[in-house]
Order: structure tokens, then C-alpha cells, then sequence
């Protein structure tokens, strides 16, 4: 009788099942994503930001005077063992969420779940924050704020929100009340619409400002099929990463930013420039740039890739796609300027986030520690060594701009692979980093090929990101036990990505019912690739 053999797997090793390209999409490919909805994790994710919504009731960014809840049993959520339930609610919400997030990420490295299903997930779980009180920051009383200077004719660049009183400036973080917009005109002309349209009433105005925003997610989404065919990358993972993310969906929706909108017009103007319809593409990049003025570092790049594609030499093509870009420039954001009806004066507010001085900025970050490591020798205040940390920051910028330029001049997809790398570098190389900053490169980055560890740090990062702000707006850097706490959870998470159970607690939990012969190696290991 001859030997019996082991059974041969045809398990396909979870290391093949990364590092994901375009072609893994192409219809009769292997590795297509394959599989049912993944409804169970959609429904996690859901109960998760349900939850964020119940908690943000009394934890999150509330109104100075409610007019809503004042009166009603759910007031006791803002106050004493009340607002300790809302704010446990709401950091029990955003857990559930990131698992479901790293468990859909799960199933598109394993070609389980393909862009329909991220797409249900990241619909479903964005709505409940549509109606929900501002989570982790208060900038979006700010942009009503603003909205309303311009709305009464006075300067938004030129004073702050404490100018007017009523129930939109006194929502106003303090810190803000005599700040200058730092937003471009056409970010403010959008503010004065909402507020026309929402009047006094700051709860119909936030959520006019959502859904407003929103209209820069489905650029983001419309745009990224096509910036993944050029880019090499993966449409799953694009989305994953970019629309179902807890950076988009806790910061950007929940918040909400406008860095939302910049980031759709970036997308969809960069696609229509490596699509050959350079001015339409420029015109929305300059659109962008009317948002925040950091849109503005991608748009050398995009000269270089309309000078790629005319003939003649070097010099004189690049001539010929400078001149009509500066054009199409020009008119956008003179057009925008001439509506807002401010002139320049945003020019001066760009400084304003300067004022916060926090180490998620690296020039900041480097001149605080200089200081700390310093001061027992040296009796110089911090400002000194953080501003020319700042400055020297700056410098690296410009620097890392002018090279990275010139190295893009054969245009192409190559040249925005550099236009991203100098939007993270514009990022953590500003005076001030906000955690939603970083989204600016990823917008584009998402359409690039992605390896199993770089995810895992995203992975990280996102989750830190947003733990390191309280649901009320206000940071939380310097509690450094609360900080430690985010750097295990955010660890927790990176890791969790590609290796199921890291903390080993089915082996805890699952012991007595393996004596049963319920649980078994193979059962475990199951669960790996189990994301519906």
C-alpha cells in the first residue's frame, strides 16, 4: 500500500496577496476582487460611528446655547459622569471603526472585497456624522464665521470673528475669535453661500457645510479609477485608504475640513492633466488652490506634464505650456479674488496656523526639543530656537520644491509621483501640522502601488492622527500618558492589518472550547482573511 500524502493547500499565501497593481483589476484577471459584500464589517463600522454619533452629542465640539438639546434629557450627556458616558461612547465608536477598517483592509489585500464594497462601507459609515455635532475640532464654526464677516461686508482677512457677535461667532474657538481667515477666496465666497442659506442657525449651517464638502469626496471619487490606471496602483486599496479611511471619515466628514474639497479638485485636476486636457486640469488645481494655498506646490508640476506632450525642444515646449498655464491661472484665481471681493488680503492670513506651535511639525517639533535640551544650560526662550527651526524648515521646503521640480521636467506620471512626495514634505514641513494635513498628499499617493508595510504605517498613522485630538477640538499632545496610549493603540492597529490576532487573545478566549474540538489551527487561521 503506498504511502499516503499530505494534503496539498491551495491556500494562497497571505504574503502573494499584497503589493496590488492596476492589472490585479482587469476582468478575468485571478486576482480580481472576488467574494460577497463584506455586511458584517460594514455593520461593525456602522455601530461604530452610530455610536460616535450618540457620544458626540455631549463630548464632541457642542454649541456654546443649544437651542435643540438645552431643554431636552440628553443635556445631561454634557455635563459631570454624563459627558465621561458621551466621550467613552464616542472613543468605543471610533475603536469599532478602525477594526472594521483594518478588517475591510484585510479583505482588499486578500482580493475578497473590490471597490463596491469599500465604497458600501465608506457610505455607511460616513452618514451618521452627517448630522453630528463638529467631532475632534471646531474649525467648521470658524468657516461659518468667516462666512458671515463676508456676508455683512467686512474684511474676513483683516479681522477675526470676535468683530460680530451673535450664536456663529460665540462657537468660535477662542483661540481663533481675533485670528484672520487663512483660507482662499474661494473657500470664503462658499462660506457666505452656506450662510445665506442657513441664517442664524449654526446646527443647519454645519450640516450645509458637510454636505457641501462632500462634493470634493466624489471628485476624489470619480477621479481615482482613472489616476490608478496611470499610476500603477490599486483601485481597492486607493479607496481603502483614501474614502473608507478614518482620516476621511472621523476628520474630513466628522470634522468637518475644507482640506476635503482641496483634495477633490487636486485629484480630478491632476487626472485631467495626465488625461492630455492640461487647462481644464490646471484650472481645477488653481480652484483648489482658491480653497488652501498649499494646492498651489502641485501646479509646477503639472507644466511639466503638459510640456511633455508638444514638440519641439526642451526649452521651447516647456515655454509653450508655461505661457497658457499662466493664463489659465491667472483668470481662475483672479475670477475667484474679483468675486470674494477682498483683494489680496489672504496673502496675509496664510501665517495664522503659524500661531500654533505643536511637534507634529517637524521644524516645530526639532526647535522644541533643541530647547528642552538646552534650557538647563541656556536661559533663551523657546521662541528663538523654533523660529529659526521654522525657518530653516522653510528653506528645506523651497529647496526640495526647486529639485524636485527640475527632476520632473520628463513630465509624465513621474512627475506627479515627485508633486505627491513635495505635498507630504509642504505637510510636515509647515510651521503647523494638523493631522488632516497629511491627507493632502495621500489623495494622490492612494493611486500609487502600495506594499503590505507602507499600508500598515498608514495604517498607524491614521489612527494616531486622530487620537491625538479630543472630541471636543482640543489636542492632546502634551498629555503624555494619554499619548502613550495612542502610540500603543495606533501600533495595535498597523499591526493588526496583516497579522490577525497579534495580542493572541483567541488562544486566551478559545481555550475551552478547544478541548470541545471547536476550535482547531486551522479554524484560526480561517479567520485571517475574514472580513463579510
Amino acid at each position: 500500500m503506498p504511502p499516503s500524502r499530505a494534503p496539498v493547500s491551495t491556500r494562497i499565501p497571505w504574503s502573494h496577496r499584497t503589493g496590488l497593481t492596476a492589472l490585479d483589476n482587469a476582468p478575468g484577471s485571478s486576482r480580481a476582487p472576488r467574494g460577497p459584500l463584506p455586511l458584517r464589517t460594514v455593520l461593525l463600522g456602522a455601530i461604530g460611528t452610530v455610536l460616535m454619533l450618540v457620544g458626540s452629542v455631549g463630548a464632541a465640539a457642542t454649541l456654546v446655547h443649544d437651542p435643540i438639546l438645552a431643554s431636552t434629557p440628553l443635556a445631561a450627556l454634557r455635563y459631570g459622569h454624563g459627558e465621561y458616558l458621551a466621550t467613552a461612547a464616542v472613543y468605543l465608536g471610533f475603536g469599532l471603526l478602525v477594526w472594521a477598517w483594518v478588517r475591510l483592509g484585510r479583505g482588499v489585500l486578500a482580493c475578497r472585497v473590490g471597490a463596491r464594497g469599500v465604497l458600501l462601507a465608506a457610505v455607511t459609515w460616513m452618514a451618521p456624522l452627517l448630522i453630528a455635532p463638529p467631532l475632534f475640532t471646531r474649525d467648521v464654526y470658524s468657516y461659518l464665521a468667516q462666512g458671515l464677516l463676508a456676508l455683512n461686508g467686512i474684511d474676513p482677512y483683516s479681522v477675526g470673528p470676535a468683530a460680530l457677535t451673535g450664536p456663529i461667532p460665540e462657537n468660535v474657538h477662542p483661540f481663533w475669535q481675533t485670528t484672520p481667515a487663512p483660507y482662499g477666496p474661494l473657500f470664503i465666497g462658499l462660506s457666505q453661500g452656506v450662510v445665506l442659506v442657513a441664517g442664524d442657525s449654526v446646527i443647519i449651517g454645519v450640516v450645509l457645510m458637510r454636505v457641501l464638502l462632500l462634493g470634493g469626496l466624489a471628485m476624489l471619487i470619480f477621479a481615482l479609477p482613472g489616476l490608478v490606471r496611470h499610476l500603477g496602483g490599486n483601485l481597492p486599496v486607493a479607496l481603502w485608504l483614501t474614502v473608507a479611511g478614518p482620516m476621511t471619515v472621523v476628520h474630513l466628514v466628522g470634522g468637518p475640513h475644507n482640506d476635503l474639497l482641496m483634495i477633490g479638485l487636486l485629484a480630478l485636476g491632476t487626472l485631467l492633466t495626465l488625461q492630455g486636457r492640461h487647462a481644464s486640469g490646471i484650472a481645477l488645481v488653481t480652484l483648489a488652490m482658491a480653497i488652501k494655498a498649499t494646492a498651489g506646490l502641485l501646479l509646477p508640476f503639472l507644466v511639466w506634464v503638459w510640456a511633455n506632450r508638444l514638440s519641439g525642444s526642451p526649452r521651447h515646449r516647456f515655454a509653450k505650456a508655461v505661457a497658457p498655464a499662466l493664463l489659465v491661472h491667472c483668470a481662475v484665481f483672479g475670477s475667484c479674488t474679483a468675486l470674494a471681493g477682498f483683494g489680496l488680503g489672504w496673502l496675509h492670513g496664510l501665517s495664522a496656523p503659524s500661531l500654533i506651535t505643536t511637534y507634529t511639525s517637524l521644524p516645530t517639533g526639532l526647535g522644541q526639543l533643541l530647547h528642552g535640551a538646552t534650557e538647563v544650560f541656556l536661559d533663551v526662550d523657546a521662541g528663538v530656537f523654533i523660529g529659526v527651526c521654522r525657518a530653516l524648515g522653510g528653506l528645506a521646503l523651497v529647496s526640495l520644491l526647486v529639485w524636485q521640480w527640475w527632476q520632473a521636467r520628463d513630465g509624465g506620471t513621474g512627475a506627479v509621483r515627485r508633486a505627491t512626495l513635495l505635498l507630504f514634505a509642504g505637510a510636515v514641513l509647515s510651521p503647523t501640522t494638523f493631522p488632516w494635513y497629511l491627507t493632502w498628499s495621500l489623495a494622490l499617493a492612494a493611486a500609487l502601488p502600495w506594499s503590505r508595510r507602507a499600508l500598515s504605517v498608514v495604517v498607524g498613522a491614521s489612527v494616531g492622527l486622530v487620537l491625538a485630538y479630543y472630541p471636543d477640538g482640543e489636542h492632546g499632545l502634551y498629555n503624555w500618558p494619554f499619548m502613550a496610549a495612542v502610540v500603543g493603540l495606533s501600533l495595535l492597529a498597523a499591526v493588526s492589518l496583516t497579522r490577525f490576532d497579534p495580542l493572541r487573545l483567541s488562544g486566551v478566549f478559545g481555550r475551552s472550547r478547544s478541548r470541545g474540538g471547536v476550535a482547531s489551527r486551522s479554524g484560526t487561521a480561517a479567520h485571517d482573511l475574514s472580513t463579510s
